[in-house]
């Protein structure tokens, strides 16, 4: 054996004392590829950064996150380096990516309030909720209070926490802010469990009612929209479509049907098969769709239409009467945990969209 060969051989052995492989603690390939479905915290090591042991390095760099749970993360797969889960004595080098997939410890105790929920149905194992727009889902920055899971910790004692005893009560998906409609609720271990697999899976059916600028052309008034979804490089507070050999971003799946056409905007239902972070918004925008009132993606402004006198007075009237994106989570449906049996929700149309539809259905007529 030559020197080239002996140094070789040396460095896989060396290797082995820094990274997991998927047995040392049961993790399979598809474990692993179930990590990306939970949010994630990307680091890039610095190009100056000296070799520094993974514990040390990550312990500076996320609040609140003990040395011990880092440790104990790293066990358990949590971490990974490069795409590998690596073991606590891992260096960190320059050009490192480091991936989190564990949830920072709650700051604080969640405050239970008494806030009203409009259930619309409940059992031993879960329920089912229908939110109002402008209800936060699960506190984060500027929201410590008034959100779902303040209202969830108040109205049910000791609900599961999904993923290492993340700090939100049963809550197996979200939908953001400003959408109304339906929500799954888990109330035991064994529900949240189930019931996430099935949103991993893709077998949960989950149908949007949307309002959006513009019309669509015959030949496209129905059809599915798949690209990778990913931050925007421009603005980080938003998502949009990615090239289709772009490095990082999540697959993403919409299939939709035009409702009603109402010449300058369309009543459009979506049904999910992904469900990514903003993805009608960023998908409807794409299509050059936006959402009407949507601020965030450029459907508060008048797209459609001239923007002048009469017309630009009812639009500006119609943002005012729904002042958030024109987006409702109308019916979910799922097999119940339990029993098996295929469970089918469906809402109405809260009434801010209803009056909407109402007034451009009546322009449409009357003009």
């Amino acid at each position: 054996m030559n020197e080239s060969q002996t140094t070789s051989q040396k460095e896989e052995e060396d290797a082995e004392d820094f990274y997991y492989r998927p047995e040392d603690f049961n993790l399979t390939e598809k474990d692993l590829q179930s990590l990306n479905e939970f949010d994630e915290l990307r680091i890039e090591v610095d190009p100056k950064q000296t070799a520094l042991r993974i514990d040390k390095f990550l312990v500076d760099r996320i609040p609140n996150l003990s040395r011990n749970r880092i440790q104990n993360g790293l066990k358990e797969g949590h971490f990974l380096v490069n795409g590998l889960p690596v073991k606590p004595n891992y260096k960190v080098t320059a050009g490192d990516v480091v991936m989190v997939f564990m949830p920072k410890p709650r700051a604080q105790e969640i405050e239970p309030q008494n806030i009203p929920l409009d259930i619309v149905y409940e059992d031993e194992d879960l329920l089912i909720v229908n939110k109002k727009p402008g209800m936060v889902v699960h506190p984060g920055f500027n929201n410590t209070s008034g959100t779902l899971v303040n209202a969830l910790s108040y109205h049910f004692k000791d609900l599961p926490t999904s993923f290492n005893g993340s700090d939100k009560p049963g809550l197996v998906h979200r939908i953001d802010k400003d959408t109304s409609g339906l929500l799954v609720v888990a109330k035991t271990e064994h529900s949240l469990t189930h019931l996430a697999k099935q949103f991993y899976d893709h077998t949960i059916e989950r149908t949007y009612n949307l309002v959006v600028w513009g019309t669509f052309p015959d030949e496209e008034k129905e059809g599915t929209i798949k690209s990778l979804i990913g931050r925007s490089a421009q603005d980080r507070r938003v998502y949009t479509v990615l090239p289709d050999d772009a490095t990082y971003g999540k697959h993403a799946i919409t299939h939709y049907q035009v409702l009603k056409d109402m010449r300058y905007v369309s009543l459009v239902e979506c049904k999910l098969e992904t469900g990514r972070t903003h993805q009608i918004r960023v998908h409807m925008r794409h299509q050059g769709h936006p959402l009407f009132s949507d601020s965030m993606y450029g459907g508060d402004k008048i797209l459609k239409g001239v923007s002048t006198g009469k017309y630009k007075t009812f639009v500006e009237n119609n943002f005012k009467i729904c002042p958030r994106q024109a987006l409702h989570a109308k019916s979910l449906g799922f097999e119940h945990p339990v029993t098996g049996k295929w469970m089918q929700f469906n809402s109405e149309i809260p009434q801010d969209m209803q009056r909407l539809i109402r007034r451009w259905e009546d322009f449409l007529r009357y003009g």
